[in-house]
């Protein structure tokens, strides 16, 4: 259950809190708490359903259901046949608490509530322009709700009432009966279905609460609120600290330095993105955040956090004995499936996630599951990215509605961007594609750019290029996709990265012409 738990703090001293469970009534002359039930009637579904029996049901109010549903609608099957059960708060509700402060005088720019409050959205945004200074542009909903991400049309709330899709926000699901094909939400609903897509997604990994990984201060990013608690944080922050060398670790700190905050980034491995860069790749991006005056803390583990007086935290105690004063840490170590709901459908114990097959069924009629996890280079992998959430969904639903047989062929493919606001001496940008095994080439000075080429067998297996033109960036998926084999030396000797990527492009070409 999703949960409001700052209070709202207006211009005019109107403050509204909006805990789960207190009657709608007026605790003060300046407080006012609307109900969950008060909000549930607000809130009307955009399709009406003669009784609880769906055609089709969507488990999850992520970026996955979104992508989900824009197929659904594709294929004709949406309109009062689709349902999306959801966590997430209705976003009218937003407008309903804004009503209020303009009844008292305030306006609704002066709400600020802390809450998951949308329909989906790409959630890459959270952790890159959404932290960015207010100052410098940053992003917002509707900006950049699903399916902006790969170029669709934004499907805003009123995009699913408008396709007749219904959207049952803040009651997720809590159990299935599989025999009865039914499924219990928070409230207490059941919910028949006919057809069933489980896309609940992950949830951020925390510290426990014994080391202090519930303390004021400290910040997970998963969701809108989340992030929006973040910039509060940053707006008032002096010292930072960013636990993680990964994704949420280096976007977070990027963003950090454009609020001129003292930023240091602590992970336990020797180098960032470890699963991923070389070394030689990980110590170029190392010395450029550096350049941008974020310290770094390698091959070290927090011990656990430290409160000050006034219950916030105020210190990062390390395993090497030495301690880090801070006012705001962001924790970055990784996500699990949120599944606990459906064990019984039938898990995957080595990686995590439901067990499905390349059509993304599981072993019961009628269940499907978009899941992270995926067969590639014939081993079983968690694939933790927005692209593959994407992709997965769509095959997903094309699978249930159509006679499609293809097993799901995913390249895998990853990337990020950093230091892209107003101001920065330099925005980075760099694209991944294919698999991270073999020898390395690496060509470029990193400035402008650099590429690295994964070599095994004599087959280029993976590339990844950073500050490319978009026409660089088309060719990477072609070459990791068709794995031509490439002569290293030719590469090796390349004096440029557009010369080293020629000589790939040549390779592929040969390869081509050797198939026709």
């Amino acid at each position: 259950m999703a949960t409001i738990s700052n209070s709202l703090s207006l211009k005019h001293g109107v403050s509204l809190r909006c805990p789960h469970s207190t009657p709608l009534n007026r605790v003060s002359r300046h407080t006012l708490i609307p109900s969950r039930s008060f909000r549930r009637n607000y809130v009307v579904s955009s399709a009406h359903f003669a009784n609880e029996n769906r055609e089709f049901v969507i488990v999850g109010g992520g970026n996955a259901a979104g992508y989900a549903a824009r197929t659904f609608v594709e294929h004709g099957m949406a309109n009062g046949r689709l349902c999306i059960v959801s966590k997430e708060v209705h976003p009218y509700f937003m407008l309903f608490v804004a009503s209020f402060a303009s009844v008292r005088g305030g306006s609704h720019n002066d709400v600020k509530l802390s809450c998951e409050a949308y329909a989906p959205y790409e959630r890459p945004a959270l952790t890159k322009a959404y932290l960015f200074p207010l100052d410098k542009k940053p992003a917002r909903l509707p900006g950049f709700h699903t399916c902006v991400g790969s170029g669709g049309e934004r499907q805003t709330p009123d995009w699913y009432k408008e396709q007749g899709i219904e959207m049952m926000y803040e009651d997720p699901v809590t159990g299935i009966d599989i025999e009865k094909q039914t499924l219990t939400t928070n409230s207490g609903k059941l919910l028949k279905f006919g057809s069933l897509i489980i896309a609940t997604g992950c949830t951020a990994s925390r510290f426990p609460e014994k080391i202090g990984g519930n303390l004021p201060g400290v910040h997970y990013i998963r969701d809108v609120a989340d992030a929006d608690s973040l910039v509060a944080s940053l707006e008032k922050a002096g010292k930072v600290v960013i636990v993680g060398g990964g994704y949420i670790g280096m976007e977070v700190a990027a963003a950090a330095v454009g609020w001129k905050l003292d930023t240091t980034i602590i992970f336990p491995e020797d180098q960032l993105l470890q699963r991923l860069f070389t070394p030689s790749l990980a110590r170029k991006y190392e010395e450029l955040y550096q350049e941008n005056g974020v310290k770094f803390m390698k091959g070290t583990s927090i011990k656990h956090l430290e409160a000050g007086s006034d219950g916030h935290v105020a210190a990062v105690k390390l395993e090497n004995g030495s301690t880090i004063e801070v006012d705001t840490i962001v924790i970055g170590i990784g996500a699990k499936p949120a599944v606990s709901s459906f064990e019984g459908v039938g898990l995957n114990t080595n990686v995590g996630g439901i067990q499905v097959d390349g059509l993304f069924r599981t072993s019961l009629p009628g269940i499907f599951a978009v899941v992270h996890n995926e067969q590639m280079y014939n081993r079983i992998a968690r694939v933790e990215h927005v692209d593959h959430a994407r992709r997965s969904a769509q095959h997903c639903v094309k699978a249930l509605l159509s006679a499609q047989t293809d097993t799901y062929d995913y390249l895998p493919h990853f990337y990020s961007r950093v230091f892209e606001y107003q101001g920065s001496p330099r925005k980075v940008w760099w694209q991944f594609f294919g698999d991270n095994v073999g020898e390395t080439v690496e060509i470029g000075s990193f400035d402008p750019k650099i590429a690295t080429f994964w070599i095994d067998s004599g087959k280029l297996k993976g590339v990844l290029l950073e500050s490319g033109s978009p026409e660089e960036f088309q060719l990477l998926p072609k070459l990791a996709r068709s794995q031509p084999f490439v002569d290293k030396a030719r590469l090796q000797n390349a004096s440029s990265v557009e010369e080293a990527l020629e000589v790939a492009q040549a390779s592929l070409q040969v390869k081509d012409a050797a198939a026709v």
